[in-house]
């Protein structure tokens, strides 16, 4: 029975469709109207496995970063080492940068087979193309719209956290789609090389005299080895000038980073301004209250008296930066012993932020226990700076800046919160 609907299927996919008139033939349709040798299986391939590896690495890092801001109960995110999301988030962005002209790329070898004759001879090449076209549309709003984000421009109505990652599963879906469909020919195009790997058995003269017939067949106007090299200037070109926004060494070239280490309110970038966040006026009686079992409320006097810590740790946002200072404050666990609580307790740190999807954080056991988790006060030995957080601000290692929560107001056990 299965065999008997498996051979109906396949007559039905398979039929041939009738084909339009050849009158239609013309302009980009006409035979041979895209005579460029680069526009082959070869170069589709190749382009398309460095592509694969991108998404593959966006996607496992922006996954990352999404499990730690809505934590799952199967998935640890540990306190240590303080620097892992500097480096999968400042990948997750560099990747995803890489990426763009990597797809351009992509595109531009492939774009003659939209206007293949027929350009659908079966039902199941009307599936395929379909297929592509979800591949082509949640790629191009994945990528164009995490660059506008890392910009902090929302031209939208929607939320791009949530858009993001729904997309990111329907893109990351499709290319694995795509994979399985086009094997054969990702075969073919892998397999045909102008090296010595595809000429084993030969002797040098003879490989090298391959190579060169190779390189002639798709040389044209643009040489093979110039468009390898184009594509790849190109990444690197992307990369190098954003890239410092995270890997502090090459800030001084990073002149297309929205965010530079060194560059804002005492010598650290900022997302959201006290200003934005309306804490703008925090007076005297400001006090931070600690629930527990003894519960505490705090002025900054009292909290000058606990004993005081630095510790040298970065800011990693969302988007990308990151830069390294030494914040001066009392370790959390220090405030939760003085409240009666364990200090591995789950709390939740809440800011005098009165709106917001940020406004709340929740302090996981690894991070509330860790001896450099800090309620700060200082940053570089000076007060904090109202944008860093001012009066008190949490700041704990391997975190995202978004749950570094500022303007501190109460702490309090228990989980609840989307992230600060």
């Amino acid at each position: 029975m299965t065999t008997g609907w498996t051979a109906r299927l396949d007559r039905v996919l398979g039929a041939r469709l009738p084909g339009p008139p050849d009158v239609l033939r013309r302009g980009p349709f006409r035979e041979g109207a895209f005579a460029s040798p680069l526009h082959s299986e070869r170069r589709a391939a190749r382009t398309g496995v460095f592509l694969g590896v991108a998404f593959a690495v966006c996607f496992l890092t922006g996954l990352t970063s999404h499990l730690i801001q809505q934590p799952a109960g199967w998935f640890p995110w540990p306190a240590a080492p303080s620097w892992l999301y500097r480096v999968t988030q400042g990948t997750h962005v560099a990747t995803g940068l890489a990426a763009i002209p990597l797809l351009l790329v992509k595109l531009w070898t492939v774009y003659p087979t939209l206007f293949e004759w027929p350009p659908a001879g079966s039902p199941s090449r009307v599936i395929s193309r379909l297929s592509v076209l979800v591949l082509v549309g949640a790629s191009t709003m994945q990528l164009l719209t995490g660059l506008v984000n890392i910009a902090e421009w929302y031209p939208w109505a929607f939320f791009f956290t949530a858009t993001h990652y729904w997309t990111g599963w329907i893109a990351i879906g499709a290319v694995a789609g795509h994979v399985g469909a086009k094997a054969p020919a990702i075969r073919r195009g892998m397999a045909r090389r102008g090296s010595a790997g595809a000429v084993a058995g030969l002797a040098p003269g003879q490989a090298a005299g391959v190579r060169a017939v190779d390189d002639a067949a798709e040389g044209g106007a643009v040489p093979r080895r110039a468009f390898v090299a184009a594509a790849g200037l190109g990444v690197a070109a992307v990369t190098l000038t954003t890239v410092g926004q995270s890997l502090s060494p090459l800030a001084p070239v990073a002149v297309l980073a929205p965010r530079l280490p060194g560059v804002g309110p005492q010598g650290l970038p900022v997302r959201q301004t006290a200003h934005r966040a309306g804490v703008t006026d925090v007076g005297a009686d400001y006090r931070l209250v600690v629930e527990g079992p003894r519960r505490l409320e705090l002025s900054l006097a009292d909290l000058a008296r606990f004993p005081q810590r630095t510790e040298r740790l970065p800011i990693t946002c969302v988007e990308g930066w990151s830069a390294s200072a030494s914040w001066t404050g009392v370790r959390l666990g220090d405030l939760l012993a003085a409240a009666g609580l364990p200090r591995d307790t789950e709390v939740t740190v809440e800011s005098l932020q009165t709106g917001g999807l940020y406004r709340v954080s929740t302090v996981a056991p690894p991070h509330a226990r860790s001896p450099r988790t800090l309620l700060a006060t200082g940053l570089d030995g000076a007060p904090l700076d109202p944008d860093h957080g001012y009066p008190v601000r949490l700041i704990a290692p391997n975190r995202p800046g978004v749950m570094q929560t500022k303007w501190v107001t109460r702490v309090a056990p228990g989980a609840g919160g989307i992230g600060a």
